[in-house]
């Protein structure tokens, strides 16, 4: 690894003139620093009108592969600081849930805050066997065959960018819904369930490093509704 010039070394006031006889004296000069040319401005045109430079095209090629790799790197860091943030707060809808004497209540009254989010609901199919118990009761009605429909076959949980079916979910704080949720509620017995969290911030559930943990939430909402 080259190392810097000593600030003695350094001269900020150096003429054109001076750059230009030092590149003449040392031509590989460039050629030994290719990391250079990632901060350097090459003329668009050094033949003429009529011909393209191709050396400007591929430095600035190789400018926009940097710049686009450093923005997805962004990216996977700021969302997994989201993950991380929505883990945090799905722990402590789990021990509200673990301590709540009405898990219903708790769920569209109280989770909602810890998440950070606008509204969460426990949603149902239709059942035609035992009566439910008061805790899936209250469950808002679905159309046979949503759980899998909304899901997906073989998945527990689905984070939607662009959600649909609000209102059959959300209910009248459907408007508010610009992103949301959808987790398996797996009861022992009963019918197909889910849980529907929407928000209105889409930071508030990250599509990355999440689904996981929203899995994890509707196995303690099934677990509570079970007590």
């Amino acid at each position: 690894m080259r190392k810097p010039l000593p600030a003695a070394d350094i001269q900020p006031d150096l003429r054109a003139e001076e750059v230009e006889a030092f590149l003449r004296a040392n031509p590989a000069f460039l050629a030994g620093r290719p990391e250079l040319y990632r901060i350097l401005a090459p003329p668009r045109r050094v033949h003429g009108e009529q011909l393209t430079d191709h050396m400007a095209a591929m430095l600035e090629a190789e400018r926009s592969r940097t710049r686009a790799i450093e923005a997805e790197m962004r990216a996977a860091v700021e969302a997994g600081r989201a993950g991380a943030g929505l883990s945090l707060r799905i722990r402590l809808a789990v021990l509200a849930l673990m301590r709540a004497p009405d898990v219903l209540d708790a769920l569209t009254q109280e989770v909602p805050a810890l998440l950070g989010v606008e509204t969460c609901s426990l949603c149902a199919e239709p059942w035609c066997g035992p009566l439910l118990g008061p805790r899936q009761a209250g469950a808002r009605p679905l159309p046979a065959g949503s759980v899998t429909r909304l899901i997906g076959r073989g998945r527990d949980a689905v984070v939607r960018a662009n959600p649909s079916e609000t209102v059959l979910l959300h209910a009248e704080a459907a408007p508010l819904v610009l992103r949301d949720a959808l987790a398996r509620v797996p009861m022992a017995a009963g019918p197909p369930m889910l849980m529907a969290v929407g928000a209105r911030e889409p930071g508030a559930l990250p599509a990355r490093q999440s689904v996981a943990v929203l899995a994890f939430l509707g196995r303690a909402v099934a677990a509570a509704l079970s007590r």
